[in-house]
């Protein structure tokens, strides 16, 4: 360019280069595509934009309102009332455990608000059935404690995978598996356990068929002078997002308030699975068992038991993170809850899971944070 400059220093512009000329007609056709494209990466980013703010403000919000809600006074007598529970692993009934492990579990307890055992005596067959072979050793166990921790009921941990989303599995439809799951139980109960509690998963909110289950099981405890106990699901966070999530994920993960509800009359004893939320703060994981364990207050008989699980395990995983799922923050959690909803009642505890993986730690922050 200097150089042309140089060689030619009066040559006058070309007409299109002149301010305020007309472009060429190619020209302005290219102008007018950039154009056309400059506006649709403006439409782009602004379309992102506003679809990042659709799904980060509420999500923004929930976080903010779990964390408002983690905070708070704790009302005075929010602690143990007696009534806690543990689960413990099949070890206890299968011969692996010794007089020397109940002794020693004995002594571990000792000062802690434990009454009751979930002793993993299954799993039930997917018909229903449940081998004697799979808890050789239960009248051992069921001696041995009433021997060593007589306050202490020990009491049938049942489950299954359900065949709600896909074709494995446990089918509540069928009535005949439904017979045979009210047979295991006498079984079971024949064999000396004080009660039976019933976990299965995944156990979609409305099921009729699972409350007819519940109905011909309480009636058998009822004549046997046994507590039912099951572990429950957790509740909507927000109305009804159990219905978005299924339709979105096929696994609806959560219950509604009004069918939690109509499980827990139909009990002696409802455990709520509070943990594995993947929550990624240890100050949302609180707020959001803090909000659980209002909901579950609102709809649970007074006459029946209400459990707010502890995380007494460790595992890092899409729906866990160890790190926020605490013991600490989950007591502080069901104590909030606890004062804001009912702090009086009675027929209330936490429920830990599980004796195997449990470490000093979480000993230690259940019974500082709970036991007191």
């Amino acid at each position: 360019m200097d150089r042309q400059r140089s060689e030619h220093p009066t040559t006058e512009p070309e007409p299109a280069e002149r301010e305020g000329s007309v472009p060429a007609e190619g020209e302005a056709g290219r102008r007018t595509d950039a154009e056309r494209r400059a506006r649709r990466r403006r439409l782009l980013r602004r379309t992102a934009l506003a679809l990042a703010l659709l799904l980060v403000v509420p999500v923004l919000g929930a976080a903010l309102a779990l964390r408002l809600n983690y905070t708070g006074d704790l009302a005075e007598g929010t602690h143990t009332r007696n009534r806690d529970a543990i689960w413990l692993g099949h070890a206890w009934v299968d011969g692996r455990k010794k007089d020397a492990d109940v002794k020693a579990l004995a002594r571990r307890l000792q000062g802690t608000g434990i009454r009751d055992f979930y002793v993993h005596a299954g799993p039930l067959e997917h018909d229903g059935t449940l081998p004697a072979s799979a808890y050789p050793r239960a009248r051992w166990l069921i001696a041995a404690v009433h021997r060593e921790i007589p306050a202490v009921r020990v009491q049938a941990w049942l489950g299954d995978k359900l065949a709600t989303e896909d074709d494995d599995g446990l089918r509540l439809s069928r009535p005949a598996t439904r017979e045979a799951v009210v047979d295991s139980t006498r079984r079971i109960l024949a064999t000396g356990f004080d009660g039976a509690h019933f976990d299965l998963e995944p156990l979609h909110s409305g099921d009729r068929n699972y409350l007819t289950l519940l109905d011909a099981l309480h009636r058998l405890t009822r004549a046997h002078d046994a507590p039912l106990s099951i572990a429950a699901h957790q509740i909507d966070p927000l109305p009804a997002i159990h219905s978005v999530a299924g339709a979105l994920t096929g696994h609806p993960k959560w219950w509604s308030q009004e069918f939690f509800g109509e499980v827990a009359r139909r009990v002696d004893q409802i455990a709520v699975m509070s943990y594995d939320t993947a929550m990624p703060l240890e100050s949302l994981y609180g707020g959001y068992v803090a909000q659980q364990t209002s909901l579950a207050l609102e709809v649970t008989p007074p006459g029946t038991d209400l459990l707010m699980g502890l995380p007494f395990f460790h595992d890092n995983t899409i729906g866990h993170r160890a790190a926020a799922e605490t013991v600490p923050a989950a007591v502080r959690g069901v104590r909030l809850g606890l004062s804001r909803t009912d702090a009086d009642r009675a027929a209330f505890g936490v429920a830990l899971y599980v004796d195997f993986a449990a470490t000093e730690g979480d000993w230690t922050a259940y019974e500082e944070g709970w036991v007191r």
